[in-house]
């Protein structure tokens, strides 16, 4: 009943405003003081909550993703791929999409996709003639492929969380990603089929090569990063601090594209971010370890399976749970807090926990583009310039393709597990 009550009261302080880490930890604080646990045990599940090896990991990919921005990776990025479907009727369309799934393998997080790369993406299809709605909503669909295809932050969180192996997350999340565009992408085909969408040329085997001469070595960041961890080269976390490395030396020498004020702002951001993560997680450490002794997940489990122990509803019922907590409460947030309690409903439904920490983060990137307050939309309205109203609107129609991913991932295993057993995980 108090574990109850707590979850009421954390949920109730984050609906009225309070930030997410202080709410868990404010809620949890009073928790265990009301029950007279020593106010120690606060500190050491807190510390313990993030004195981490693998959540090393976390400001090392931030900081490479806040480097490639600076140093105009993203840009040499898009122009190779333009060049590449230039061809395609809506040829732009599958620009953007393509554009995602290769910065996916650098910055691991939808919103610094969409506000980074999603920013170059909107002005090109602009610049084009491409409406407002198709040019920001394509854009919101495609930048949830990040946090899907390594490296990741959420699958770092949910991993640690969860106690998964954050390398198996990483190489489950590659076809599912894949799957992700694929399905975009037919929908980009039925969208130029319909509004007859323009070719934006030729192909031509000397632009692409040009401009896969300019971008070879941006190209390869992702190589070096998922190739180096599926390798046995180095640990996510190693290929954190490689891909950090990397960008540095791209911008720095070779590029020379970025200068002491640009490193200062990305590692000041980086630094930022980082806090605001490590916070939440250390929160929910004490979160979790009080909904764990209070057997929260337990009933929450065995009220579930008292309404119903048909498998699919309960995964459809879990879904259905996470995208509208994806509305409201930051992935990170909202993993660290779930976690301990819908593991053990997944596990109990016969659903891998490998396979369950793609779904999770798959449902929650959903939520973010879903509104009224999916973050994602707030970003690209802000630097788009384009009305709540019409990115939301835009929006919607690539819900089909995402939706069609996720029960893909939920109900054919498959699609997750294939690959991690393939290369021996």
């Amino acid at each position: 009943m108090a574990a109850t009550l707590l979850i009421i009261a954390v949920t109730v302080m984050i609906v009225i405003g309070v930030p997410v880490a202080v709410s868990m930890a404010l809620g949890s604080v009073v928790f265990v003081l009301s029950k007279g646990i020593p106010s120690l045990v606060i500190i050491q599940k807190m510390v313990s909550g993030i004195d981490s090896f693998p959540l090393l990991a976390i400001p090392f990919f931030i900081l490479a993703g806040a480097l490639m921005n600076s140093s105009a990776i993203t840009d040499r990025i898009f122009t190779f791929a333009s060049h590449l479907f230039a061809w395609a009727r809506g040829g732009i369309c599958y620009v953007n999409i393509v554009a995602s799934v290769i910065f996916a393998g650098m910055s691991g997080a939808a919103v610094a996709d969409a506000g980074g790369l999603g920013a170059i993406e909107i002005k090109a299809m602009r610049d084009r003639g491409y409406g407002d709605r198709l040019s920001v909503g394509l854009t919101a669909a495609s930048s949830i492929i990040g946090p899907l295809i390594p490296p990741s932050l959420p699958m770092i969180i949910f991993g640690f969380v969860a106690d998964v192996s954050i390398g198996k997350l990483f190489v489950a999340g590659f076809l599912p990603g894949i799957i992700m565009a694929i399905a975009l992408a037919i929908m980009v085909r039925w969208i130029a089929a319909r509004h007859d969408l323009p070719k934006d040329g030729d192909f031509s085997f000397c632009k692409v090569g040009r401009s896969f001469n300019k971008a070879i070595l941006s190209l390869l960041t992702p190589v070096i990063i998922v190739g180096g961890i599926l390798g046995g080269i180095f640990t996510p976390t190693e290929a954190a601090i490689a891909a950090a490395a990397y960008a540095l030396i791209l911008g720095l020498f070779i590029y020379r594209t970025l200068g002491l004020k640009e490193i200062w702002t990305a590692t000041k951001d980086s630094a930022e971010m980082t806090a605001s993560i490590l916070f939440i997680v250390s929160a929910a450490a004490l979160f979790a370890w009080i909904i764990t002794t209070e057997r929260v997940a337990q009933g929450f489990s065995e009220a579930l399976f008292g309404v119903t122990d048909n498998v699919i509803v309960i995964l459809l019922l879990i879904n259905l749970l996470l995208i509208i907590v994806g509305c409201f409460l930051d992935a990170i947030a909202a993993i660290t807090i779930l976690t301990p309690i819908l593991m053990p409903v997944a596990v109990t439904a016969g659903v891998d926990p490998t396979q369950f920490g793609v779904i999770m983060v798959l449902n929650l990137m959903i939520g973010l583009l879903s509104p009224p307050l999916g973050i994602v939309l707030y970003v690209l309205s802000t630097v788009s310039g384009v009305s709540m109203k019409d990115t939301i609107m835009g929006t919607l129609p690539f819900m089909v393709p995402l939706i069609a991913t996720l029960l893909i991932v939920t109900f054919v295993p498959a699609a997750s597990l294939w690959l991690p057993s393939v290369l021996g995980y």
